[in-house]
């Protein structure tokens, strides 16, 4: 993907999709970013704006759309933090759906390549760990946590559909645990959550009694898997993440360290269907893109600490306002 053509982002003012508009213009791409703003920033794009070869929409995709001939879509449009999904869940599963639906019909119109951000919530709370893409799942389909994981698993059975019946050249990216600059402080993740605790001298909250595990993949590492999906010619799931497991009190104790932080942990019951282990398995991710992850946790939260401090003193005055 080294020729200057047109690529399509939605959910472009999102946290991912916002380092993907950057990768692609980087690459010599002229990068078409559409979001809705439900939970993305348009500030995120700020830096982008006079850049000639990007263009942002302030677009609905749950209504049909069409930005002109595209070569490339990558549909990343999707609240993704639990407080976000929660609060937003038929959102989530419109955007899932029609919005999935109108992805893949631009990218048919004009025989685009495409590839759709998924997720390892489409393991659920996993049976089988570490995960590997053959395996099915163990997810609730009516849990609090359904909009979001059954939004992400009716998006893959439409892309197939779409691969399958109208032969669009599709890929599939299931998405671990990313952190890194550009995350809302508030999203309810672990990294934030920890980082704008500690950065503020509070309690960090720890979900049960921490033993928990997750694999955190730093944001520019991410993008990189994702990009080597996107040239490569696999059409079935591909896992994207960071294959080092942690517990969350490990982590915890990771976010201390970095911040100098005096923070004491303060423990709450642990949320309904919270995965109890999480880790992919990348075999594929090696074998068919050569791509692992190079920044290890301690260094990652070294290179996102600034973001976190600036968002963390911002999110501070505009609550005393």
């Amino acid at each position: 993907m080294t020729d200057p053509r047109r690529a399509l982002v939605t959910g472009g003012a999102g946290f991912l999709g916002s380092h993907l508009c950057d990768a692609l213009v980087a690459e010599g791409h002229n990068v078409i970013a559409i979001d809705n703003l439900l939970t993305g920033k348009a500030s995120n794009l700020d830096h982008l704006r006079n850049d000639a070869r990007f263009e942002f929409r302030r677009l609905d995709i749950n209504q049909p759309f069409d930005c002109g001939e595209v070569h490339y879509v990558f549909h990343f449009a999707c609240p993704a933090s639990p407080v976000d999904y929660m609060a937003h869940g038929i959102a989530t599963l419109k955007v899932g759906s029609l919005g999935t639906f109108h992805a893949l019909d631009v990218a048919r119109k004009y025989n685009a390549k495409y590839l759709v951000s998924s997720t390892s919530e489409c393991y659920g709370d996993p049976l089988e760990h570490p995960q590997k893409e053959t395996y099915w799942g163990h997810v609730n389909p009516i849990g609090p946590r359904s909009v979001y994981d059954e939004a992400k698993r009716f998006t893959e059975a439409t892309t197939m559909a779409y691969y399958r019946t109208h032969k669009v050249d599709t890929r599939i990216a299931r998405i671990f645990n990313t952190y890194g600059p550009r995350m809302q402080l508030n999203d309810g993740r672990v990294i934030p959550n920890f980082m704008k605790q500690a950065l503020r001298g509070e309690d960090l909250t720890v979900y049960g009694d921490g033993s928990q595990t997750r694999s955190f993949c730093y944001v520019s590492d991410e993008i990189e898997g994702l990009l080597r999906l996107a040239k490569s010619s696999e059409h079935l799931p591909v896992n994207i993440g960071n294959p080092t497991e942690f517990t969350i009190l490990e982590c915890a104790k990771r976010v201390l360290a970095v911040t100098e932080s005096k923070s004491k942990l303060r423990h709450e019951p642990l949320p309904q269907d919270d995965p109890k282990q999480r880790r992919p398995d990348i075999t594929k991710a090696r074998t068919l893109l050569g791509w692992e992850p190079k920044i290890d946790l301690e260094t990652g939260l070294r290179l996102s600490l600034d973001y976190f401090q600036k968002a963390a003193e911002e999110n501070t005055i505009s609550a005393q306002r």
